[in-house]
């Protein structure tokens, strides 16, 4: 049997064998990916708020056997399945983006594996995205499909984020109850999150008005559950104000400052989107538009938490514990050896008398 070639034995690393991108180029790649990411849920959106989620009756195929339907099936099936071969695009983003990060040099690890991520995640929400065509718009089922997204866009964070820091162990640039605080703050905007899909699995919006079919809504009053959501959002936006008073309290670095005050911003926008929509019934362009924000105080909040810490690049001539003759710090104490100075900079001020609550560098 014929050797195959390198190309097709591997694919990756015969490409990075060949080509080196810039890290300007990196970042852009995964950039698009998230970009990607955020669209995907904008346009799926859509495809809900202008009742066209069973434009295409059948999954994976859109008709019977044909896999993008006729004209002759309406609008409706020209907004689904353009919203299913955008999942195609989402894909190339993402794998242009691990094939710039596996050509790195250095290679490295972990961006890699978070890219990966990032595709399988894809899959993984296409295949659910097709069982909520095949159990015709179950609420729950669509609600995940959202969450989903959102474990999406988690990751072309963290995968964006990665690929503009180095690999050393990370280190923090505030204290540990700054950091909790943030924790909280995360936990209440996925709380909100949650709280949202099911508005949307309550709301006015199944997703089809054909009088064929009743699309099953989940058995609550939206605007019960709306006013809930609602309450969450100032939850959200008190937990927020509180951060960036402590940050400055304590004259935390400019990043999480910054951060903070973005994730503020884009909570009020998303605020008086909400509240908009809530009192002129919920429009479809106005619904769509506040799960892009969504989207966007998703993110937001993942940079709060990411600027908590920084990760400088690996020295290259530093010593390791693996490599021969390394010394642990209590054996370098235990025979003597003179250690090079403190800076005072580098401790945190919980260790110098200062104020526990920071890290300053």
């Amino acid at each position: 049997m014929p050797k195959l070639p390198e190309i097709a034995r591997n694919p990756f690393a015969w490409i990075a064998a060949r080509y080196t991108p810039d890290p300007v180029t990196v970042r852009r790649a995964t950039l698009a990916a998230l970009v990607m990411s955020v669209l995907i849920v904008v346009t799926g959106g859509a495809v809900r708020l202008t009742a066209s989620g069973l434009g295409c009756p059948t999954w994976p195929t859109c008709s019977g056997d044909s896999l993008l339907g006729t004209r002759e099936m309406g609008i409706h099936h020209v907004i689904e399945i353009s919203n299913r071969m955008l999942t195609y695009v989402l894909c190339a983003a993402v794998g242009w983006a691990i094939v710039a990060i596996r050509a790195m040099r250095p290679r490295r690890t972990g961006p890699y594996r978070l890219a990966w991520a990032q595709f399988w995640v894809v899959v993984g929400n296409a295949v659910w995205g097709g069982l909520t065509v095949l159990t015709k718009l179950n609420p729950y089922v669509v609600s995940l499909h959202f969450l989903l997204s959102a474990a999406l866009i988690t990751v072309a964070v963290l995968t964006w984020q990665r690929v503009a820091e180095g690999d050393a162990p990370p280190r923090p640039l505030v204290g540990k109850p700054v950091r909790q605080l943030g924790q909280l703050l995360a936990a209440a905007a996925a709380v909100l999150i949650v709280v949202g899909t099911l508005v949307t699995g309550a709301g006015p919006h199944p997703g089809d008005s054909s009088a064929a079919h009743k699309v099953q809504r989940i058995d609550v009053d939206w605007r019960t559950i709306a006013q809930l959501h609602a309450d969450f959002a100032w939850v959200v936006v008190g937990l927020t104000a509180a951060l960036w008073f402590v940050l400055r309290a304590v004259d935390a670095p400019p990043g999480p400052q910054r951060r903070s005050a973005e994730l503020f911003a884009v909570l009020m926008g998303q605020g008086v989107i909400g509240y908009v929509q809530y009192f002129t019934h919920l429009p479809a362009a106005l619904v769509d538009l506040h799960m892009f924000g969504a989207c966007l105080v998703w993110i937001a909040t993942l940079r709060v938490l990411l600027s908590f810490r920084e990760r400088p690049q690996e020295e290259p001539g530093a010593a390791s514990a693996a490599e021969p003759g390394a010394l642990s710090a209590a054996a370098a104490g235990a025979v003597g050896v003179v250690r090079q100075p403190v800076d005072p900079a580098r401790v945190p001020l919980a260790d110098q008398g200062g104020d526990p609550l920071s890290v300053r560098r």
